[in-house]
């Protein structure tokens, strides 16, 4: 079989969004591919939409139910466990994808010898295939023989996992799977991903669409969402020690450890609703500094996080409760500004 493509599915059947990504695959003009979608113990009916595409399209559909809510990793698990395509994929069950993306991915892979090929999205709305905002997802210096330079750039703007299509050595013969019961499960394991490959293609045109709505994981804030970043942090680092490539590449490990499990996930927290805890802010400076104690002087630290950020996370580091106050006072007197029109 040509290619498996993973759809982990919890809870979408209202609106019609999971009919408009099932449809979407069903239109794939590429031949010889199965879709394993796999019920993470949804409390709606969307296992009665899974079995009802699998009962339309026998030959192609594939309806798998768990009985326990794993998340979004634990249903990838169970669909990698299935998969029996050449090339493996994965789509968001809120998104869809264009009718010839994964035909044109294979195909521009297997004509270059790749077996890693991606592409753009876009940000939309509404169902239709009108195209939205074009987010680039890759850069066409990442494309070729991965030699060190490319993967570093992989490592840094690597772009989204379900945009991409992998050959499926790349999971079955290193191993690697999502962590479960955890959000942001892809942070965790990309850089594991990509630097498994030898080859990446990249195609600049938007062909996944990514439906933007508020319920989406990366709109959503609450203190389980930043534990969650924390531990796909974590994972970040985990995974750059088991698979040997921590020391090659760790300023760009820093960095992307940095962002996701702190600057990302303190601003994020910050913003939200409720009462915040000092000591949940100080533990994540604290363990930030023990993993890496010179982040400050990365070199893409240095360049990429804005003035006003640093500032803040050097007043963190300095004194929680000072930064708190600071944060506090800032906010307040820009909602000012903003309800007075200044």
């Amino acid at each position: 079989m040509k290619l498996s493509i993973i759809v982990p599915v919890y809870n979408m059947a209202a609106d019609g969004k999971l009919e408009y990504c099932l449809d979407s695959l069903a239109a794939q003009t590429i031949g010889d591919y199965e879709v394993i979608t796999v019920d993470d113990a949804s409390t709606d009916n969307s296992l009665e939409i899974l079995q009802k595409y699998e009962k339309k399209y026998p030959d192609r559909f594939r309806a798998v139910h768990s009985e326990v809510n794993k998340r979004q990793g634990g249903a990838k698990n169970i669909g990698l466990s299935m998969a029996r395509g050449e090339w493996i994929g994965f789509i968001d069950s809120d998104d869809w994808i264009v009718p010839d993306m994964y035909e044109r991915l294979i195909g521009r892979a297997e004509e270059t010898g790749a077996d890693m090929a991606g592409c753009d999205y876009c940000l939309t709305g509404e169902h239709s295939m009108k195209p939205g905002k074009q987010v680039a997802n890759g850069k066409m210096e990442q494309s070729g023989i991965l030699d060190e330079e490319k993967k570093r750039l992989l490592i840094l703007d690597g772009g989204s996992l379900v945009v991409k299509v992998y050959r499926r050595e790349i999971f079955m013969d290193t191993g690697i799977r999502f962590p479960e019961h955890i959000f942001y499960e892809d942070n965790a394991v990309g850089d594991a991903i990509l630097l498994s490959a030898r080859h990446y293609e990249y195609i600049p045109e938007p062909m996944y669409y990514y439906y933007q709505h508020e319920a989406s994981t990366v709109h959503t804030i609450s203190r389980e969402r930043c534990e969650d970043r924390m531990a796909a942090g974590r994972g970040i680092l985990e995974n750059a020690k088991k698979f040997g490539y921590l020391e090659t590449f760790r300023n760009e490990i820093c960095f992307e450890y940095t962002m996701l499990f702190y600057v990302n996930t303190l601003f994020s927290y910050m913003v939200g609703s409720g009462k915040k805890s000092a000591s949940f802010v100080k533990k994540m400076g604290d363990e930030l500094r023990e993993a890496f104690p010179d982040f400050m002087e990365n070199p893409y630290y240095q360049e990429r996080v804005n003035p006003e950020q640093k500032k803040m996370i050097a007043m963190q580091q300095k004194c929680t409760w000072g930064f708190l106050l600071y944060h506090k006072l800032l906010w307040t007197w820009r909602g000012l500004r903003k309800r007075l029109g200044r």
